[in-house]
């Protein structure tokens, strides 16, 4: 990340902004929090290691989009991303240690996006060693079948010289060739033996899976398929080949330690509270498991140590009947930036449904165009949808957002369901379409809690 040029934070918040409606408070804090991290990559001597990163609360209710912004953020900054749930660490067996393996889950999660953007770098090379392979399959056959069985077999018998691999060659490149079945033998890597899981075992249980999958004979099968199948298989192969896997965990690791960003959602629920009794010393112990990771410590990975000591955690809850500071102190120290993000108004439904480059109305426009059909959402259309979004948050439990899209399935229902039938269709969403489909549901109290 330091390598290249970065965004400011006023850049951050316009590229979430793309994205997240209002929420502008939030916005500024991880813009800030990203920044200061690019930062520190440019901070000499021994001072470097000792600036820690600025940990987010996120405080408000379900569906305003504290996930969004951290899923962006991390996209944005090509980091290493992970969310899990606070909550589940209050299941049977999970104990301080496994409370570890999101570290793991992090170090998975930069091994892939590391080796797919190594795969790219050798691409060419790669598709020019399968062009190779490719030619080796079809010069000893001396003939490459149609699939039609009545088509005459072309004649590839003459010797094997440079002169006719060179003609093949072109007639490959000119996809001419795409017709032809070659027999490749394709490697199937499955380990015989399957080892499950206990609590505490996780690692272990890994590296024992991968030691077993070692000790037998890889298998092979062989397969007819055609050309350009055969061409992007061995391309696979070749890539893979090619990765330098000890380098991809070097830079893992890397990356990881200096840019990645967990999110732990639901970290209200294991907040304590005075009073209510037994649960809390179960919520207090999961929040001691996770002092130690977001303090800094070093965690073992089947890859290696990985360094939490400069790992981005963002927490979030709704905090409806907890408050941060219930939090123990030790944990509440770790957060020092914290936002409150507002619950979402009619005026901001109206924007979530047009504004984002996402926007679910585009979808569905986009959905409906494979089948033919155009889609258009009127302005009164969309100003009812959000009416009844906010009607029914009010009326019953407050999702924010994701009501839109139980809405608005409900709403589209027939047209998904008819769409193959109405080709050529046009179809405008006015307000009275949106009455005539959904009023009565709203009307029906009991009805809408569970439909809508």
């Amino acid at each position: 990340m330091s390598e290249q040029p970065f965004f400011t934070p006023r850049e951050i918040v316009s590229e979430l902004d793309k994205y997240i409606i209002g929420q502008n408070e939030a916005k500024r804090a991880v813009s800030i929090a990203l920044r200061n991290r690019w930062r520190r990559q440019r901070v000499s001597g021994e001072l470097k290691d000792e600036i820690s990163p600025k940990n987010i609360l996120m405080i408000g209710p379900t569906g305003v989009g504290k996930t969004e912004i951290a899923r962006r953020l991390a996209k944005l900054s090509q980091a290493p991303f992970t969310k899990v749930e606070a909550s589940k660490f209050t299941e049977v067996g999970y104990v301080g240690r496994d409370v570890e393996s999101m570290i793991r889950d992090l170090m998975e999660i930069a091994i892939k996006m590391i080796t797919d953007e190594e795969i790219i770098t050798v691409t060419v090379k790669a598709e020019e060693l399968a062009e190779e392979r490719i030619l080796d399959h079809l010069l000893p056959t001396g003939t490459a079948t149609s699939e039609n069985e009545n088509e005459a077999t072309v004649n590839i018998n003459p010797p094997a010289n440079s002169e006719t691999r060179e003609k093949l060659r072109k007639l490959l490149r000119e996809d001419k060739l795409n017709d032809r079945f070659v027999d490749i033998e394709v490697t199937s890597k499955n380990s015989p033996i399957q080892v499950f899981s206990t609590s505490g075992m996780e690692e272990m249980d890994v590296n024992f899976s991968d030691m077993l999958g070692n000790l037998f004979p890889k298998k092979t099968k062989n397969r007819k398929v055609k050309v350009p199948e055969a061409l992007e298989i061995f391309t696979q192969e070749e890539s893979q080949k090619l990765v330098d896997m000890e380098n991809v965990v070097k830079m893992a690791i890397e990356r990881v330690e200096q840019s990645g960003i967990i999110f732990i959602d639901e970290i209200d629920k294991v907040a304590g509270r005075e009073n209510s009794g037994g649960p809390d010393v179960s919520r207090e112990g999961v929040q001691r498991d996770l002092l130690p990771i977001i303090e800094g410590c070093t965690v073992n990975t089947k890859h290696g140590m990985v360094k939490t000591d400069h790992i981005l955690f963002i927490g979030a809850g709704a905090f409806h009947v907890s408050k941060p500071s219930d939090l123990i102190p030790e944990l509440q120290g770790r957060f020092p930036i914290r936002v409150e993000l507002e619950a979402l108004k009619k005026e901001d439904f109206i924007s979530i449904l047009t504004e984002p480059k996402n926007a679910l109305t585009r979808q569905y426009v986009e959905l409906m165009n494979t089948e033919d059909i155009e889609l258009a959402f009127l302005e009164d259309g969309i100003a009812e949808i959000a009416e009844i979004a906010t009607e029914v948050n009010d009326s019953t439990e407050n999702i924010g957002a994701r009501r839109l899209h139980t809405i608005l399935e409900k709403l589209l229902d027939e047209i998904s369901f008819n769409a193959p039938d109405m080709n050529n269709t046009k179809i405008e969403i006015d307000a009275n379409y949106v009455k005539e489909k959904i009023a009565d549901i709203v009307q029906d109290r009991d009805l809408s809690r569970y439909i809508l």
